[in-house]
């Protein structure tokens, strides 16, 4: 199966800030985003017991490194990544469900940053989800390809896999 797999850096996408976030009740596709509500904002900032977590050159170049490996380690197929300064983006065929996916790579990754030690051992690096979307039809794989590299502003850490 092939999937379209997004997470956030810790404090990144909080629910209710102005960028449109979802939850349990706002997570289908179609459906309408969270509308911006302060308030709900400040609430989950007073939860975090870590700053924001944003990733620079070095980090995003890690973490698209630790996901390439991990991808050929496990036999999973990566069709593409981008790794933002506050999130990640990866179009990926796995026999695995997306979630194990998710959390495998976002273990992983962590693990690779930590050996840089340029962050704190214990430091928060990512949402506690993010969003897993099955890709059914080849205009689907080929529309999420095409949306990961080329539609999230200037190229940052990008992978694309060669004759896709």
């Amino acid at each position: 199966m092939i999937y379209l797999i997004t997470f956030a850096c810790y404090g990144c996408h909080l629910h209710g800030d102005e960028s449109g976030s979802v939850d349990r009740d706002h997570n289908l596709p179609g459906s309408r985003m969270i509308e911006a509500d302060t308030n709900r904002v400040l609430a989950e900032r007073e939860l975090m017991d870590q700053p924001t977590y944003g990733m620079d050159r070095i980090r995003r170049e890690a973490v698209l490194a630790g996901l390439v490996e991990r991808c050929s380690n496990r036999r999973w197929i990566l069709l593409a990544a981008h790794v933002r300064t506050n999130h990640v983006h990866i179009v990926v065929e796995a026999d695995a469900r997306p979630e194990r996916i998710m959390n495998d790579l976002k273990s992983y990754v962590s693990r690779c940053l930590n050996r840089l030690r340029l962050d704190e051992p214990n430091r928060k690096r990512w949402a506690r989800h993010g969003s897993t979307r099955w890709l059914w039809e080849p205009q689907n794989v080929s529309a999420a390809i095409r949306y990961v590299v080329e539609e999230q502003g200037d190229r940052m850490a990008v992978y694309e896999a060669v004759g896709v």
